[in-house]
């Protein structure tokens, strides 16, 4: 295991090297803004509209839509709080000074992103009933991801990680209602 140590040492610091470089993004004031909408959107509130809005937009059948979404949004968030509170890696902008934070951290810690975990679940489950949604929706989750690394407050193995966890907690939830 000791052998190990250099390795998850040198890939700790290229991590944090990339999370310095995609931060510097931040000097162009536009591009933070938009960032800080997509993330702030990501939180919560796109999601939530689209869940309520697929009945009225696509017809009443899709209120299971909207029901299998709020379904495993509550078990996504309950491995999301699992998982949060067991770890305690520190977030970039805490952990290199050249890193510029973009917006107030939610939590203390960074592992795993959570908005991340969210679009990915919430992604798969509305594409999996409405497959037209799927540019939009695989656009704005990117999106969403490459937010929180940009502002300093995830690392790329975090979205990576929240990303896998979404995907797993989607597609299990798909296959019990086939």
């Amino acid at each position: 295991m000791e052998r190990l140590y250099p390795i998850f040492y040198r890939f700790s610091a290229f991590e944090l090297g990339l999370c310095v470089r995609l931060n510097h993004i931040c000097r162009f004031h536009w591009l933070v803004q938009f960032f800080r909408l997509v993330s702030w959107l990501g939180n919560g509130k796109f999601w939530y509209v689209l869940i309520v809005l697929l009945p009225f937009i696509f017809g009443v059948s899709y209120l299971v839509a909207s029901v299998h979404m709020l379904l495993a949004g509550l078990v996504a968030l309950m491995v999301y709080k699992l998982i949060k509170s067991t770890t305690s890696r520190v977030r970039p902008y805490a952990q290199a000074s050249a890193i510029n934070l973009g917006t107030a951290p939610l939590d203390q810690y960074s592992f795993p992103s959570g908005h991340t975990l969210h679009a990915v679940n919430f992604t798969i489950i509305a594409c999996y009933y409405c497959p037209p949604l799927l540019p939009l929706l695989i656009v704005f989750s990117s999106l969403t991801a490459i937010s929180r690394v940009v502002l300093g407050l995830h690392y790329p193995t975090d979205v990576v990680i929240g990303a896998l966890l979404g995907a797993v907690v989607a597609i299990t939830s798909i296959n019990l209602v086939v």
